[in-house]
């Protein structure tokens, strides 16, 4: 199987200035180091009509090309049944019943760090079990062996973050985050991951539940976002921030590219152009604060 890397976004809406900027990241990072580039579209929760085709435009007028076709976690469940059944075989997993509001509710375990899932469920007997079945549907918990992990980063070095009992598949049956996107990366020879750097602190959960699945763990780097004139994470809700947006305020799908190519310090023009001067290691650190045209 060929290394990979990859661009996964949620068909939730349109792709903003920040999604693509992180979209034409992963692609000059996989072609600069030789590898294919696949998309994914993440579509387990929160998918809306429509949007994927959007997305997929929008990838292609800013020059974001990848191999082969486009894959749909919605059409993959198998593998996650699979994956979770190896845990649970191991005895990696058991059955949580507890309300969002429980956990926020409920004490921090000793030594557990912040934020921590308190453990709740972990070691429910027989009788208590069959009691909570009755009133609740279960999700499915990892059965973690340490509380931190530590992973490296591309950019970022190494980065040590919190591992609890976190959620492999929710009560409602849905394949959590977590699980799927590890076994869709191996699965499909991701070894490369770019992504935005709002998503550092999951990872060490990622590359900790890839070990224990006996996947090798793919090499990372975090990219920063973009963001609004207060410092947050750019959405639609802060303007003309998308393709559609800014095409109707005259500005086409070049003139965006290359003010994205712009920011991170490189010649306007192709995004092949672009890779003769892409060196990771020039790459800006800071988010960049979209102002428009």
């Amino acid at each position: 199987m060929t290394p990979a890397g990859r661009f996964a976004p949620s068909p939730s809406g349109e792709l903003h200035v920040g999604n693509l900027r992180t979209a034409m990241l992963a692609w000059l990072f996989a072609r600069s180091t030789g590898r294919d580039f696949l998309l994914r579209v993440e579509d387990l929760d929160r998918a809306r009509a429509g949007a994927e085709a959007e997305q997929l435009r929008d990838l292609e007028a800013v020059g974001v090309t990848w191999d082969g076709a486009v894959v749909r976690q919605t059409e993959r469940s198998g593998l996650y049944r699979e994956a979770i059944g190896r845990l649970s075989a191991a005895g990696l997993t058991y059955e949580c019943f507890c309300t969002r509001r429980e956990i926020q509710d409920a004490p921090s375990a000793p030594h557990a760090p912040q934020g921590a899932y308190p453990g709740t469920c972990r070691n429910l007997g027989s009788a208590e079990l069959e009691i909570r079945r009755s009133t609740r549907p279960a999700a499915i918990r990892l059965r973690s062996e340490v509380t931190e992990y530590t992973v490296r980063d591309v950019l970022h070095g190494e980065f040590t973050g919190i591992v609890d009992d976190f959620v492999l598949r929710r009560n409602d049956g849905v394949t959590a985050y977590n699980l799927a996107v590890v076994v869709d990366d191996a699965d499909q020879g991701v070894d490369q991951v770019v992504r935005g750097d709002d998503l550092l602190p999951s990872t060490p959960r990622q590359a900790y539940l890839a070990g224990l699945l006996n996947i090798p763990v793919p090499e990372y780097a975090h990219v920063p976002l973009v963001v609004n004139s207060d410092g947050a994470r750019l959405a639609k809700r802060d303007g003309a921030v998308t393709l559609a947006d800014l095409g109707r305020a005259g500005r086409s799908a070049a003139e965006v590219r290359d003010l994205i190519l712009n920011s991170l310090g490189l010649p306007a023009g192709t995004l092949e152009q672009a890779l003769t001067a892409f060196r990771p290691e020039s790459l800006p650190r800071e988010p960049w604060v979209w102002t428009g045209f």
